[in-house]
């Protein structure tokens, strides 16, 4: 099978998550095939072999063939970033002496500006969501605090094990990406709301996932399409925005505390950012708060 040593390699040493790993094989196998229906004369009988014998000037056909299929920027930097990884890999097992992508520039992107919600939509969801009762009104609204109140991704709060929850010290161990564990502070608000969904919880007449914090009625852990539903059906009612999210929630999140003067590094450690590059696009939503201080601070402003 094509790419086994890297796959294992993303798996075992990287860490990297089955959803993540599908498409680095997803991205891999399409190029293979662009490459094995174009190029009679490489040698590809061996598979990825033959990938190891490409040069840029094959890879620059792919890229041009994927623009020409009205694939976005976006996707196709996705693809090719999955490539030179696999380059990257060849070159640290020394089975290949030069990376085809070096000196490749990623395309141009439109920056797509979120929207974050309003302080008013997020407070209006939450009272509608005090007023309703029973196991799932409390799960969702937790969810939705969750979500407010600490920026956890989304696979991180589906996965979110009543292990990972201290009630004694304030605070939530969240699992991200690359298995790498960060804590989040709890506010006094969640610890409410979490003590009267876990009573809740208890009364289930059957629950499966005994690990998991969030379950569905019937009790198993809660999925992604659950959880998008539920911000989804909420947020259309206080909010006019297209997109409504739970992504869009994290942005709220730390668009709210910068705002508010949340340092950047602070920020990108409670979202679980690997670098500050990732944090800072959340600075242009606070633009409008930014131009408001200065327009209030600035001592030229008065005179």
């Amino acid at each position: 099978m094509p790419f086994t040593q890297f796959i294992d390699y993303l798996l075992l040493e990287k860490k990297y998550s089955a959803h993540t790993i599908l498409a680095y094989r997803n991205d891999l196998d399409g190029f293979l095939g662009f490459v094995e229906s174009n190029y009679d004369d490489l040698d590809l009988a061996a598979g990825e072999v033959g990938i190891k014998t490409v040069n840029y000037g094959i890879i620059r056909s792919w890229i041009v063939f994927l623009v020409d299929s009205g694939i976005s920027n976006r996707s196709i930097n996705r693809k090719i970033s999955s490539l030179k990884s696999y380059y990257k890999f060849l070159l640290k097992t020394k089975q290949i002496e030069e990376n085809p992508l070096a000196k490749h520039k990623a395309l141009k992107m439109s920056r797509k500006l979120q929207v974050p919600f309003s302080e008013k939509e997020i407070d209006d969801v939450i009272q509608l969501l005090s007023e309703e009762k029973g196991f799932e009104g409390l799960r969702n609204r937790l969810i939705v605090e969750l979500f407010y109140a600490t920026g956890i991704r989304r696979a991180e709060l589906v996965n979110l094990k009543i292990s990972q929850v201290s009630i004694s010290e304030k605070t939530i161990k969240v699992l991200g990406k690359r298995n790498k564990e960060r804590i989040i502070p709890l506010l006094p608000s969640i610890e409410v709301t979490l003590d009267q969904y876990l009573r809740e919880r208890e009364e289930l007449s059957i629950i499966e996932d005994e690990e998991f914090l969030l379950l569905s009625k019937k009790g198993i852990k809660i999925y992604e399409t659950l959880v998008y539903r539920v911000i989804n059906s909420y947020f259309s009612k206080a909010s006019e925005k297209v997109k409504r999210s739970p992504h869009i929630l994290r942005h709220s999140f730390a668009t709210h505390l910068l705002n508010e003067g949340a340092d950047l590094n602070a920020v990108k450690e409670l979202l679980g950012h690997a670098s500050l590059a990732s944090t800072q696009v959340y600075t242009h939503n606070s633009m409008a708060q930014l131009k408001r201080v200065y327009k209030n601070s600035h001592p030229r402003n008065a005179k």
